[in-house]
Parts: C-alpha cells; structure tokens; sequence
C-alpha cells in the first residue's frame, strides 16, 4: 500500500512507520522534523498547514492516510490559533486533498479521550456524548465530525481512533500535560526518585505504544462496516491505579517504589487521574485491542526506554 503518515517522528508516529516499512509498504513520512525514521521512506520535513507541504506528500496518490499530527493539549491551550490551523483546517483540507484523486482512501483518524470532557462523566462507553471542554478536546471532537461526513459521502473511508494514555513517551518537553505518566516510567528506570502530580488512587487509561501501533495496522485493513456510525470507537484500555503503575514499574526495574512520592495537583488529577470505568465494546468488536494486563503493558513500555 501507498500510505502517507503525518506525525510521523513523533512518538506513535515512529512505531507505525517502523511496522510500515517492515511489511512492504510505501511510506511518505511529514513531520516538521524527520530525522530517525527508518530507510525506505519518503520523509518529507514541513509544516502540516502548508498547502505546498501536503501537495508534495500527496503527488503520487494513496491508499491510505494515518493523520497523527497535532497541536497537543496543553500548547493547543496556549495558542488557540495554531490549534485551529493544524488540527482543524490542516486536517480538513488534507482529507479532501487525498480523496481527490478518486480512490476513496482509507483515512485513519488520531482522536483523543478530550472529547469526551472534563471532569468525564461517571463511565465512558459508545453511548457516551461529546463534551469538550477544553481547546484540544473539541477540535479533535471536530475533525472526528468531518472524518464522518466524508466517510458518509463517499469521499474516504474513515476510521477514527480515541487515544487514551500512551506509555512510555521519550523523556523531554512533550508539551503535553499527562506526560508524568511517562516521566515515572524514566524516573524509576533510572532508580531516581519521582514526585507524582496526582495521587497514588488516581486512575488512568492506558495502552502501550506497541499496542497502540498494532491497534493503527489493523484500521488499515479491518471491515469499515464493523464500525459505529460515527467512524469513531475509543480504544480498548486498561484502567489503572497509579499507585499500582509505580509498584509494577519498580517491581519490573529491580527498585522500590518507595522512590516515588505523591502531591497531587487537583487540576491534574481531575483531567488525568480520575478516569471512571471504561467499556469499548464497538472497537472491540472491530478487532482493536488492549495490552492484556498490567504487566505486560509496563514491559512492553519499558523496552523503549
């Protein structure tokens, strides 16, 4: 297959690309920065909301579109602008710019649990409405309309995905606000001592980036009929305590967990710690997946750090 990857050297934009090339397929990498992405690919260094920039991507046509690119939660807070720019107009005119070669391409869609609102209502499953607070949340919960209409008109065939947590991402600035999730990952690795911002019952969704990837391989290919009319499930999950995350992590690293202390911040907390339970049944019918356990997500992450 012909398929082009936005997002394609950040964190889950490198695993799938990585599985890409591994199978055969032809891939045209865009990011604004591309260095470390494996040989093979067609890397394109630029900005999303530049039409020249996706033209060049798009020149030679594809069979699909796995769009990752974003203007991640606490920047799109910051700058309200350049989120619109990327996550909503980017996206929009990219779909439009990858059917209008009338092959009806697959278009997999990078949501996020932000759609859902904040504080999350007492459970999330299929039923549950869109209710977007924040500035990321409903521009995501935007595009997944526009991923939709499209689908519904013929133009592509739209899969849209609900990223909940994924660990661990590389230490550094993420400008994401849950990126201690991943920080506890590097601290206790490190046997470093770790200050968590939310508390040790706070609850989390989460998935390892090799599931993760997996679950996007498998959009690829998967039965569009299976799917919600929406186009759009949220991805299977494991909810866990993150008292329990620290224990296993530490458990695995050979130290103690005694390294890590809690002070929570309530707005942390609230956005990403008091995640209620969790029931995906649409996706899972479609063949997504979780890690399986809490064991096997902690080794899966920490073999990437």
């Amino acid at each position: 297959m012909k398929i082009v990857v936005t997002g394609a050297a950040g964190f889950v934009g490198r695993a799938i690309v990585e599985r890409l090339v591994a199978q055969g397929d032809s891939v045209t990498a865009i990011d604004i920065a591309t260095h470390g992405l494996p040989d093979g690919v067609r890397t394109l260094a630029g900005d999303l909301g530049d039409a020249d920039v996706r033209a060049d991507a798009l020149a030679e046509g594809c069979d699909a579109v796995i769009h990752l690119a974003t203007v991640p939660g606490g920047a799109a807070e910051q700058d309200p602008v350049a989120s619109r720019r990327i996550n909503i107009d980017a996206g929009y005119d990219l779909i439009l710019e990858a059917a209008a070669g009338g092959r009806r391409p697959r278009f997999i869609y990078a949501s996020s649990i932000a759609v859902f609102g904040d504080p999350l209502p007492e459970s999330v499953d299929d039923a549950t409405p869109l209710s977007p607070k924040l500035i990321y949340g409903g521009h995501k919960a935007m595009l997944e309309h526009a991923v939709a209409m499209f689908s519904n008109r013929g133009t592509i065939d739209g899969v849209t995905v609900r990223l909940p947590g994924i660990l661990a991402r590389p230490k550094g600035p993420s400008g994401m606000k849950s990126a201690f999730m991943s920080d506890l990952f590097h601290a206790l690795k490190a046997g470093e001592a770790f200050t968590c911002p939310v508390s040790a019952d706070g609850m989390i969704w989460a998935q390892s980036v090799a599931r993760c990837a997996d679950n996007f391989l498998h959009a690829l290919s998967l039965d569009t009929a299976l799917l919600p009319p929406t186009r759009a499930v949220t991805l299977p999950a494991l909810r866990i305590r993150m008292g329990d995350l620290a224990a296993e992590i530490a458990r695995q690293c050979g130290v103690s967990d005694s390294l890590v202390t809690y002070q929570p911040d309530a707005a942390l907390e609230q956005a990403f710690a008091a995640q209620p339970p969790l029931a995906t049944p649409a996706a899972e019918r479609a063949g997504f997946r979780h890690d399986g356990d809490l064991g096997e997500l902690v080794r899966s992450a920490l073999t990437l750090i």
